[in-house]
């Protein structure tokens, strides 16, 4: 088994010991927001590298300092790095690195926390993807109400390939997005059991957003 492994829950979760311990780092309500953001980052690298493992290549040559025309490939594929607001821009600028070739597009959602329902107040998306490989930033999949909205969006739009990258899921809300949205790519750094009553992801590591910058200014 490779270090990805298919869930009963039907999400992608990366098997490694270096992922798990900085789970165990970013859960821990004594790591302060400096850090919050460092583990953050570099849990969404090892995300990104497994979530692309299949991703198509172009066979090429390189010169090398010793061999000309040496046997190489090439990922020609653009994605489409689709950050949810503001949480995701923790994830974001890690995703950017290891792509070579993206473009990056904004939505923001805010949620009524009496209702835990989101509504849309920014959206960066193009009206036509004519499908473009999106790879989206989320990082707690918690009811799973605020990223269906953003993969409707994606489809409505005629998006291609879909792939959700999560720090921690929720198995309520991945069942939720599956329901939904079947065929989308969810990889994660852990999954958690139990969502209470306020909607929060338990073990969880609280609100991701507040954690990675602080808490907003009203």
């Amino acid at each position: 088994m490779g270090p990805i492994v298919l869930s009963v829950n039907e999400i992608f979760v990366v098997d490694h010991p270096i992922v798990a311990d900085k789970v165990r780092e970013l859960r821990a309500s004594s790591t302060s927001n400096a850090d919050f953001l460092r583990l953050a980052g570099e849990i969404t690298r090892f995300l990104t590298y497994e979530a692309i493992r299949f991703a198509p290549t172009t066979p090429t040559t390189v010169d090398t300092p010793v061999m000309m025309a040496a046997p190489a490939v090439q990922l020609e594929q653009e994605y489409l790095i689709v950050p949810i607001l503001r949480a995701g821009l923790g994830m974001s600028p890690q995703v950017q690195e290891v792509l070579p070739r993206h473009r990056v597009c904004l939505v923001g959602l805010r949620r009524n926390e009496e209702t835990l329902q989101p509504t849309v107040y920014l959206d960066g998306l193009p009206r036509e993807l004519e499908g473009a490989s999106v790879v989206l930033c989320d990082p707690m999949l918690a009811t799973g109400g605020s990223l269906v909205t953003v993969l409707d969006m994606l489809v409505s739009r005629g998006a291609g390939e879909i792939t959700v990258l999560c720090l921690i899921a929720a198995e309520a809300g991945v069942a939720f997005v599956r329901r939904h949205h079947p065929t989308i790519r969810i990889v994660a750094a852990a999954c958690d059991p139990v969502l209470n009553e306020q909607g929060y992801i338990l073990p969880g590591l609280g609100d991701a957003g507040d954690r990675l910058f602080g808490l907003p200014v009203h």
